[in-house]
């Protein structure tokens, strides 16, 4: 069976951590480096010439921040998926990062594993967050519940795809969806993929941040849903 292999891009201007993340990666039969970048702008350009099914990507480097690299390499390559690394705790990064389509959130000191994990996870075209950063989350765009914008979009959803999405933002795998609801994972998929694309959403990761902005989530709030 062939096995497919995960090219991987990493940009931080400090070069032991990249050294360390190259080791790590490339120890992994399924994955490997394809270029490395010390800022921003030299990861649009790796990007550019490399093609990346992922990048992980400090925050904070020189000339061209993490934030805006993620947006152009998001414009040139839809398909690219990028997993932020971070030793801040700062929600103007967070924000930044998952509005510019950012598939993953971690911070520097996450387990080897776990960083693994969440290269493979948005390579299939999942999100990921650090279970620390998903809290921050939950508290940064629950503040903002309410916003017209974004709870006019829910009316586009149908009452089931509105169920998928509750579940989904709490946390919940397609499989333990499809036995809340008693559909089958298939079904759920479906459901996932539609309002992801109803609510012009890429991944699981905006769909949380949007579940608590919409207002369709509180913290704190019972589960009710099904």
């Amino acid at each position: 069976m062939t096995v497919t292999t995960i090219r991987v891009l990493l940009a931080d201007d400090e070069a032991m951590v990249r050294a360390g993340l190259r080791l790590l990666i490339d120890n992994e039969p399924d994955l490997t480096v394809v270029g490395e970048a010390v800022d921003g702008a030299e990861a649009v350009a790796v990007a550019g010439r490399t093609a990346p099914d992922v990048v992980l990507m400090d925050v904070r480097m020189p000339n061209v921040d993490g934030i805006e690299a993620a947006r152009q390499i998001i414009a040139a390559r839809p398909e690219a998926r990028i997993v932020m690394l971070t030793t801040f705790r700062e929600d103007r990064y967070l924000q930044d990062a998952l509005r510019a389509g950012v598939s993953g959130f971690l911070l520097k000191v996450s387990p080897p594993q776990q960083m693994l994990d969440a290269i493979r996870v948005v390579a299939d075209g999942g999100g990921l967050l650090d279970p620390s950063v998903t809290l921050r989350v939950i508290e940064t765009f629950s503040g903002q519940a309410g916003r017209t914008s974004r709870a006019d979009d829910l009316a586009r959803l149908s009452p089931r795809e509105l169920d998928v999405l509750a579940f989904v933002a709490r946390g919940m795998s397609n499989a333990e969806v499809a036995a809340r609801l008693y559909i089958g994972e298939a079904t759920v998929k479906t459901h996932v993929a539609n309002f992801l694309m109803k609510l012009g959403l890429r991944d699981r990761v905006q769909a949380v941040a949007f579940a608590y902005e919409s207002g369709l989530l509180r913290p704190g709030e019972p589960d009710t849903t099904g």
